[in-house]
């Protein structure tokens, strides 16, 4: 995988969800806390979904086919719609059914200082790898804010790994804001309302998720700043005159597919026609690296 992968990001949230997922199974087991029940399930789903991308990352470089002649790049964007799947389920909808039955039989918290200790433990890992996904975001995202950059952003790694960390931290936060009123009112409902906190956290993030991976799946065309630059490229001022219409498509976060129709004079000859869309072609890639596969078709310009 690529840098713009991300895979040091998630190679660090893999393993931190693993060590938080053990901790806080065995916090559960000592003081039968559900807060700590839907977070380990979380912090399980949430190493599946590192998996998952880590998977989707290896398999998106397969080489094309011919029944896949444009590669395996959008790959990634299946495997990261996946996640936003197993967040939904696994995390989200578990927490609040949980959450649900704590609050109708709520129970006092056994050995209270196991929650406490793995969630402190737990919101330090979660920091760590919530801090190494924003240092490998930072060169990618230039002067875009966050959200941007999420909802921008054409490799899906590092925004779902963003999220997730995001996610489990202000999930941690609630869940032991959960067990401390416990202990403090001696109700263990506050643990169950915790709990349901959690889980409508997670069902947002994995409905964000989706929404923004399910446009990459269905195919999303260059930005405005790389469409003009592509558009200024074409054009050299001799041969070819203009651009009569274009489309783009990713056909993965690193690969960029260029369709247009470029207007010629009507007394070019097709060598110089074609010296002219070899170098057009050139120009395209020198200002957009990413503009790897380009067809270009000559036409005279006809007015409506």
């Amino acid at each position: 995988m690529s840098a713009s992968g991300g895979s040091r990001a998630i190679v660090a949230a893999l393993g931190a969800n693993l060590a938080i997922a053990v901790a806080k199974f065995v916090a559960f087991g000592f003081s039968g806390s559900s807060s700590m029940l839907a977070e380990g399930v979380h912090s399980v789903a949430d190493s599946g979904n590192q998996a998952l991308l880590l998977l989707g990352g290896k398999r998106a470089k397969r080489a094309a086919t011919d029944e896949h002649p444009f590669g395996y790049g959008r790959e990634r964007y299946v495997y990261a719609f996946l996640v936003s799947i197993v967040l939904f389920s696994v995390g989200g909808l578990f927490a609040l059914y949980e959450g649900y039955n704590k609050i109708r039989h709520p129970h006092e918290l056994e050995h209270w200082y196991w929650p406490v200790g793995v969630l402190l433990f737990a919101i330090c890992a979660e920091g760590y790898s919530f801090r190494t996904a924003v240092k490998e975001s930072n060169p990618l995202r230039g002067g875009q804010g966050w959200v941007q950059f999420i909802r921008r952003a054409k490799a899906p790694e590092l925004p779902v790994v963003l999220l997730e960390d995001f996610g489990a931290l202000i999930g941690l936060v609630l869940a032991l804001l959960g067990v401390l009123l416990t202990l403090a009112t001696g109700q263990g409902v506050w643990d169950g309302i915790g709990t349901v906190c959690i889980g409508a956290l997670l069902v947002t993030i994995a409905i964000v998720l989706a929404v923004e991976t399910k446009s990459l799946l269905l195919g999303e065309g260059a930005g405005a700043a790389d469409v003009s630059a592509i558009r200024a490229a074409m054009v050299d001022g001799d041969v070819v005159t203009g651009v009569i219409h274009m489309r783009t498509q990713y056909l993965g976060p690193e690969e960029l597919l260029v369709a247009a129709k470029i207007a010629v004079q009507h007394d070019d000859t097709a060598a110089e026609v074609a010296r002219a869309i070899d170098a057009a072609e050139a120009r395209i890639r020198a200002a957009v690296p990413i503009a790897r596969v380009i067809y270009l078709e000559p036409d005279i310009r006809r007015e409506a």
